[in-house]
């Protein structure tokens, strides 16, 4: 006799939240948050919009360099999850920190790393953020509080900075697969315990590689789970980068005030599969379809075509100025030097102290 199978859930993709963030009363009045000073309404989508085309730009640019065998190793795209990095980003400023995850290109260019500087980290050159050592994966830029991503699933959550006293928050990303990490856990009680000033962001793609969201977590309402370690917690409609900023300064100014961490479960998706290896035979055609209805970067740049002055023009020389700048860094990459061999020790070993 064969042993029974056991029944397959039906996946449960968790519906995008109807509303971006909790408002009161006066805040719903006066509408979104306002964009920094200095800069309108109209002016600022356009800087979100510039920031979630150089993202998809860039990535699009990797897939042909990778199918050319100009980068090597594993490539996580982000094309779909725009909205999120561009929209977090907004709300940190230059002394907070942020750490990534291995699914870390829009992370890296939303906090400010060039173009150039990240696609010769990609080609593995000594121009790279990381020097050419860390690739795709291990992107890095101290002077701007990036600390990169990580291989180790939730191996970046620990991080928070509160020793000197400042008021800077640590920004963690991490995806759906790392709330099932003992980890996690750990981490948010902890910080939730000791008040750290900590912004916990979950890239809820639904899919922690090729395992869908309902096929590990008997709840999926992961904010919910969040919020029983006591901290601030809800879901954000992680499709629209409007949605994301407000959400995220709203969990930033509650950080700062010193009310502890907060954890936002931003619903996205990525229209490309877990990395570049991956043959993405685990989830339905129809289902990514329906997703890439709700392109982050299409339904910008429709709310700004209507009644908010964008035109085809514009958007060319949006498009041109991108096009120059990642082809421009694809040049820098293919021209810049491989590190020298006498020097790949550099940063392993120590260095003798001189003899006396």
């Amino acid at each position: 006799m064969s042993a029974a199978r056991p029944t397959a859930h039906p996946r449960k993709e968790p519906a995008p939240p109807k509303h971006g963030r909790r408002t009161t009363a006066g805040e719903r009045q006066k509408g979104v948050v306002p964009p920094p000073a200095g800069r309108t309404d109209a002016g600022h989508r356009r800087d979100l919009l510039e920031g979630m085309l150089r993202i998809r730009r860039f990535e699009e640019r990797c897939v042909e360099l990778y199918s050319a065998a100009k980068i090597r190793g594993f490539v996580h795209l982000y094309i779909g999850e725009e909205a999120v990095a561009v929209g977090v980003n907004e709300a940190l400023t230059p002394e907070d920190a942020v750490v990534s995850t291995y699914r870390e290109h829009g992370h890296a260019l939303a906090r400010g790393l060039t173009a150039e500087a990240v696609m010769a980290e990609m080609y593995g050159k000594a121009t790279g953020c990381s020097g050419g050592r860390g690739g795709s994966m291990h992107l890095l830029d101290a002077q701007r509080r990036f600390y990169g991503g990580s291989a180790i699933v939730a191996g970046g959550l620990p991080l928070a900075d509160r020793m000197r006293g400042l008021p800077r928050a640590t920004c963690c990303f991490f995806g759906d697969g790392a709330f099932a990490e003992g980890e996690f856990h750990e981490t948010a009680n902890l910080a939730a315990l000791w008040n750290l000033p900590l912004l916990l962001v979950c890239e809820n793609n639904l899919y922690a590689m090729g395992t869908a969201l309902a096929r590990e977590h008997a709840q999926t309402d992961l904010a919910m789970r969040a919020a029983s370690y006591g901290m601030p917690a809800w879901a954000v409609d992680g499709m629209d980068v409007e949605a994301v900023e407000q959400a995220a300064r709203r969990a930033v100014e509650g950080i700062r005030a010193g009310t502890g961490p907060h954890f936002l479960e931003l619903r996205t998706y990525r229209f490309r599969a877990h990395s570049m290896y991956d043959p993405d035979r685990y989830r339905d055609k129809a289902e990514i379809e329906r997703w890439k209805s709700r392109d982050p970067v299409a339904r910008l740049t429709d709310t700004l075509r209507d009644g908010h002055g964008l035109d085809d023009d514009e958007l060319a020389r949006m498009e041109r100025r991108i096009a120059e700048e990642v082809g421009h860094a694809v040049e820098a990459a293919e021209q810049a030097p491989a590190e020298p061999v006498e020097d790949l020790l550099r940063h392993v070993t120590s260095e003798r102290p001189p003899r006396r």
